[in-house]
This record gives C-alpha cells, sequence and structure tokens, in this order.
C-alpha cells in the first residue's frame, strides 16, 4: 500500500481514484464494509482504490477537552488498512489550515486536484469541511458538479445496535472483550515494546512482560484478561494484567503480561503484540504475597480454559 502524508507527496500517475473518507481510528466492521465495497467498486471500474484519513482526531484541535484516546495507533491502523486491498491512503495533518477548508474547498484540493476522483464513498452520518457544514447530500451536489460518483454505505449492526467507534470504545471501558471482538471482526491489540520493570512478578513466580506506555491500542478496563502474547512471529498464551499494581506500589497505569509456562523467555527491548480473548476479573488489591499467588493460580485455571488449553 502507497502510503502518502500531504497533497504534494501525491504521484501524479496514481491514476483516477475510488475513495472512501474517515478519522478510521477504530477499523470496526463498519469501516471494514465501506473498504470491502471502495476496493470491489475500484475493480469494476478500473479505479485505484484509496483511504483518506487524518494523523488525529479532528477533537485533539477542536475540542482537546473531548478528545478521546483512540483505539489504534497510527502504526496498528496503516498495518490494518493495507489488509483490505487499499492501494493508497491519505494521510492528513488534521491542523488549522484544514478544519478550515469549506466543503467546496475540501473538495477542490483534496478529491479532485489531489486525487482526481472519480468514486467516494462514505458512511452514514459523514460530515466534513468547516465546522462538518457538509454532508452526504453536500458530497452527491459536489460530485455532480465535479465529475465524480457519491455512495452512502449503510451502518453495520451486532446485537440489535449500530457499530461505532465510540460503542467499541465503551465496551472497552466495561472489558466486554468478547462483544468488542464482534464489533472488530478480530481480537482487540496492544502493541508496544517490552521494558523493564520493578521485576516482582519474577520474584513471587510469575515473570510478566512489562510493556512501554507509549504502546499502541486502547487498554480496556483494569483487571485481568486471557489472550496470546506474539513475538518474532510466536503466539503464546498469556494473562493479561491491566492496571496501576497497588498491592506493591501505585505506578502509572500499563498492561504487563505473564506468558504461560515459560519462566526464562527473554522479552526485553522487542516489540510484541497482546491480543486479548475474555475478561478474568476485575482488578483487586491484595494484603499480600501469599494472597496475591493464591489468586494468580486460580486466575491462570481462568484463562486456560477460555483459551481452549
Amino acid at each position: 500500500m502507497l502510503t502518502l502524508t500531504s497533497l504534494t507527496s501525491i504521484p501524479s500517475d496514481l491514476g483516477p481514484t475510488a475513495v472512501t473518507i474517515g478519522k478510521f481510528d477504530c477499523l470496526h466492521l463498519g469501516h471494514q464494509a465501506l473498504f470491502t465495497e471502495v476496493v470491489d467498486a475500484a475493480m469494476d471500474m478500473n479505479l485505484v482504490p484509496t483511504v483518506v484519513t487524518f494523523d488525529r482526531h479532528p477533537d485533539a484541535l477542536l475540542r482537546p477537552e473531548r478528545a478521546k484516546l483512540p483505539v489504534l495507533g497510527p502504526g496498528q491502523k496503516t498495518h490494518l488498512i493495507s489488509g483490505f486491498g487499499i492501494a493508497a491512503m491519505l494521510q492528513l495533518e488534521f491542523n488549522q489550515a484544514l478544519a478550515d477548508l469549506t466543503p467546496e474547498q475540501f473538495v477542490r484540493q483534496i478529491l479532485i486536484e489531489g486525487l482526481n476522483a472519480k468514486l467516494v464513498l462514505v458512511g452514514q452520518g459523514f460530515r466534513f469541511g468547516y465546522q462538518g457544514s457538509g454532508n452526504f447530500e453536500t458530497l452527491v451536489e459536489l460530485g455532480a458538479l465535479n465529475g465524480f460518483e457519491v455512495r452512502e454505505v449503510r451502518p453495520v449492526e451486532v446485537e440489535g445496535e449500530i457499530v461505532s467507534t465510540t460503542r467499541v470504545r465503551e465496551q472497552l471501558d466495561l472489558g466486554n472483550i468478547r462483544l468488542v471482538t464482534e464489533m472488530l471482526g478480530r481480537v482487540h491489540e496492544v502493541s508496544g515494546m517490552v521494558e523493564h520493570g520493578l521485576k516482582i512478578g519474577r520474584k513471587i513466580g510469575f515473570p510478566t512482560a512489562n510493556i512501554a506506555r507509549d504502546a499502541e491500542g486502547y487498554l480496556p478496563l483494569d483487571g485481568v484478561y486471557s489472550g496470546w502474547l506474539i513475538a518474532e512471529g510466536v503466539r503464546y498464551p498469556a494473562a493479561h494484567s491491566v492496571g496501576i499494581n497497588e498491592t506493591f506500589q501505585a505506578v502509572p497505569r500499563l498492561v504487563e503480561s505473564h506468558v504461560l509456562d515459560e519462566t526464562e523467555l527473554d522479552l526485553y527491548d522487542q516489540i510484541v503484540q497482546l491480543e486479548f480473548v475474555d475478561f478474568v476479573r476485575p482488578v483487586a488489591k491484595f494484603d499480600g504475597v501469599d494472597s496475591l499467588v493464591a489468586q494468580i493460580h486460580l486466575d491462570l485455571i481462568v484463562v486456560r480454559k477460555q483459551l481452549g488449553l
């Protein structure tokens, strides 16, 4: 996939495009439906399937007090989009100049002059241009004036409700990992480097890989989860713990992972991926090492069961 970060970086020979536009900071089933349709339509119309997205959520600039952490980091987002057959991704810096574009300027500069769009697909409720002043009907009118077709892709529902980034984030905050998996069409993942920690887990017989706090991927509700740790292409069954570890000392919120049946695995300074499969229990503070160790043994029984081991 060709990854572009500005209008000036678009190759002159990119060719006419089929475009979908969005923040795509989650890549749930609704987003995936957009990608599938734009790729299929591009093939039928001999166009280049293209995604237009942004380096951050508009709220990060316009309403920072309301800005939420993204469900996906930039590396995760690029990797996942490339897996849907998208040929080019234009990821624009969401700055004040972009925010100030009128709908007409957005269409002219980005879709016409930048990408030579012949087909534009958007999701339900799509807004664009200064203060969200443009909508689907605006885009249809501008398409008719500028020679491109516009289509709206219907949302996807799971358990009777529309799948959205907000809903995915809410369910992560509740620890409802199974429902999140349904809405994403894949397991939720955190990716980051393993760093040195206090090594408390190793001292009590349960070594953990501490993931750096700049990891990509939204951390779910504090608690223990069953899942997998992937390092250098190898998948290890694991118990993931999200929280601040109040039993020993309060530390900034992080995720650490204990790989089952491995005590000598050296993962320091490696980039690993943590897949979240199911919720085991909420976070708890223990009155000593013995009660903590006893609970860990119980947790690992549940983890094995949830992973089908």
